[in-house]
């Protein structure tokens, strides 16, 4: 290793040695174009410049992709814009601030369409399809991997490289699912078309990737044979940034493989690269390596340094796996210590994060989105089978045509011919449209199952996850009875949570198998206001709010009375929940027309403009809590618009934050012939 030690001395130096070079292009443009020689040339050098600061000086390729920009709007090369937005949009995702990254890919993007550059296109979808897949979005990397796949499939000599990397992401989503068979699959892919490009480094990439796979696959031999390959390839040409990411994969090989001080050793070389090197988003890997290589030997002190700093990285980039694995280290390391309250608290924050990622919808997306691709497949055989048809039958005209001239019986083989030509093409439309049916029908039961799961994974599964724990740790005697004891105010107010969740799932999934099966009849609007203000009596009294029913009219409304049951008792819980201590929630009811409106007011926090948008949408998923911690699903206020539409009423809210909330419904009156029909 001494002469790798000897290399690691000149990383600054030999990647700068790249820039000086670039420099000196520029130079030169500027001296044989002094008047004008910010040209599109000149942009392109830029560009590859900016690119090679990203891991020297990030800040560097902010301001040279602002520059392009500016140039390229002067001089009229929106190609040069494009290639601006993907430096803003790379140095974003370097600095952990992926929204903005992805919206400036999404401007580039917006772009690149109308100038239809595949060039750039394609450049475009290798970045974007990479920050999808670190935020999760998995089933957008594959949609922009396929489409660049397509994209680079029709002239494929060209665009060799882009096919190998949208290939070997595609391999990477795979692999972040573990299925490791599929994943091998486009590994292999990435490799068929290394081997056309010829060039060993891209080749190395690829065998990093492959190399931690093999592991995840107990091909330890394989895998160390790979990852020794590509390191010798890294270091022979001085490509640092690689080089310490293959040292961590060796790492990671080790620990697989429980041999801790080895894996120990190769963490160490990496984080003596990355001392010279600007890509805090790899140290989240890094780090996680070392803290579990110094849990394994006992070493905890070391081992809760790097967990805090494989924690803390990771809040700071938004990565739910980082922030997964180091919480679980450190809940590991605490519960060793004894100090058993912080252990729970990371131990909880473990369970919440997998429960998060158990219930995430990004498995199911690549399996529906596998579904699509063998749903268009279908159609294109199928279209390619009626053209086939559709020649035949050209075929055959063409003939009769000819035989016509000479007998005029030819002309009979042609009416069948056309008569079978409509009948195929009848079959196509009848086939083309049971697909199209059957895709709707498929779509409306993932939207409907995944929605039942969202709450089950998430609001039930995540307290009832927790009770588990505390459960577990009871029994071990890591929590005494007199630490139990003082978490029941928690566990009741979690089963009240579990009831109430119940109950609206119940209500809720009753509606979707019976559909719009609503029984409306004469009712007393305040008769069930009053039941549901001494069902919840006990929750209001625990914080001293005081519920009145003003309703002087006693209002009648011809409504299915379970429906509109259950959204008062949903629109009342909901202000509880909501108000703080010794606050005020009242009903009220006034006439509208031909409706009554009904008004649920609180004195409590209130929301702003901005959520108030969110509130009644159909696929809003919005988990709040309430002043004292409350949890809600986002089920409630669904369930009330869908009820309240079904009987032909309509809901809305105003607020205004810290000031209360109102939520308002109507309900049709009673007409004069139903009055007596109570």
């Amino acid at each position: 290793m001494t002469l790798l030690l000897l290399q690691l001395c000149y990383t600054l130096k030999a990647q700068q040695s790249f820039l000086n070079d670039i420099s000196k292009k520029i130079e030169l443009l500027q001296r044989e174009y002094p008047q004008s020689y910010k040209d599109s040339n000149y942009v392109k050098l830029r560009y590859n410049l900016a690119s090679r600061y990203l891991f020297i000086q990030s800040d560097s390729l902010f301001s040279i992709s602002k520059e392009i920009e500016q140039i390229s709007k002067a001089i009229g090369y929106p190609e040069g814009e494009v290639l601006a937005f993907i430096g803003y949009g790379e140095y974003f995702s370097h600095r952990g601030q992926s929204e903005k990254s992805i919206s400036y890919y999404l401007k580039a993007h917006k772009l690149v369409d109308k100038i239809g550059n595949a060039d750039i296109k394609l450049r475009l979808f290798n970045h974007m399809a990479e920050e999808y897949a670190f935020l999760g979005n998995y089933e957008e990397a594959l949609k922009i991997c396929m489409e660049g796949i397509d994209l680079g499939s029709k002239n494929e000599g060209k665009y060799l490289m882009p096919l190998s990397i949208l290939n070997e992401i595609i391999a990477d989503l795979y692999f972040s699912q573990k299925e490791y068979d599929q994943a091998f699959k486009f590994f292999m892919e990435a490799k068929k078309y290394n081997n056309k490009i010829g060039d060993e480094v891209t080749q190395a990439e690829t065998l990093v990737g492959l190399s931690h796979l093999l592991a995840k696959m107990e091909q330890f031999d394989r895998a160390i044979f790979r990852i020794n390959k590509s390191i010798s390839i890294f270091e022979k040409h001085k490509i640092y940034d690689w080089l310490a990411y293959a040292y961590i994969i060796k790492g990671h090989i080790y620990l697989d493989q429980r041999s801790y001080k080895r894996s120990l050793y190769w963490f160490n070389q990496s984080k003596t690269l990355y001392n010279d090197l600007d890509d805090d988003r790899s140290k989240i890997e890094l780090f996680g390596g070392m803290a579990n290589a110094y849990l394994g030997m006992e070493k905890d002190s070391l081992s809760l340094i790097y967990a805090k700093k494989s924690f803390d990285i990771s809040k700071r980039f938004k990565s739910l796996e980082g922030k997964k694995h180091s919480s679980n280290i450190l809940y590991k390391i605490y519960k060793k210590q004894g100090n058993k309250g912080v252990a729970l608290a990371y131990h909880e924050l473990f369970q919440s994060i997998s429960d998060t990622l158990s219930r995430d919808n990004s498995k199911r997306s690549l399996s529906l989105l596998k579904a699509k691709m063998d749903y268009s497949q279908q159609k294109k055989d199928l279209i390619a089978k009626n053209n086939k048809e559709l020649s035949k039958q050209q075929n055959y005209t063409i003939t009769t045509l000819v035989v016509i001239f000479v007998l005029i019986l030819a002309a009979i083989p042609l009416y069948f011919n056309q008569k079978k030509q409509k009948r195929l093409y009848k079959e196509l439309k009848e086939s083309t449209r049971n697909l199209s049916e059957r895709e709707a029908q498929l779509k409306e039961i993932n939207k409907t199952k995944d929605k039942l799961f969202s709450i089950i994974g998430h609001d039930l599964r995540g307290p009832i996850g927790a009770l588990q724990g505390l459960l577990t740790l009871f029994s071990k005697g890591d929590v005494g009875m007199k630490e139990f004891r003082g978490f029941v105010p928690k566990l009741k107010s979690d089963v009240d949570h579990i009831l109430f969740t119940l109950n609206n799932l119940l209500s809720w999934g009753h509606t979707q198998m019976n559909g719009a099966n609503t029984r409306p009849k004469v009712v007393s609007i305040s008769t069930i206001v009053d039941n549901n203000i001494n069902l919840l009596s006990e929750l209001a009294a625990s914080k001293d709010i005081k519920i009145f029913n003003k309703m002087v009219e006693k209002p009648m409304g011809f409504v299915d009375e379970n429906h509109i049951d259950l959204v008062i008792r949903n629109l009342i819980s909901n202000a509880i929940k909501f108000t703080p201590q010794n606050g005020l929630v009242t009903i009220d009811a006034e006439e509208d027309k031909q409706f009554w409106k009904i008004k649920v007011q609180d004195t409590g926090v209130g929301m702003d403009k901005k959520i108030q948008q969110k509130l009644f949408r159909d696929n809003a998923n919005l988990t709040t809590y309430g002043t004292n911690n409350e949890k809600g699903t986002g089920l409630g206020l669904s369930l009330c618009k869908d009820m309240v539409e079904r009987n032909n009423g309509k809901i809305w809210v105003e607020s205004t934050l810290r000031h209360g909330s109102s939520f308002y419904f109507t309900v049709p009156k009673v007409v004069k012939k139903y009055r007596n029909a109570v």
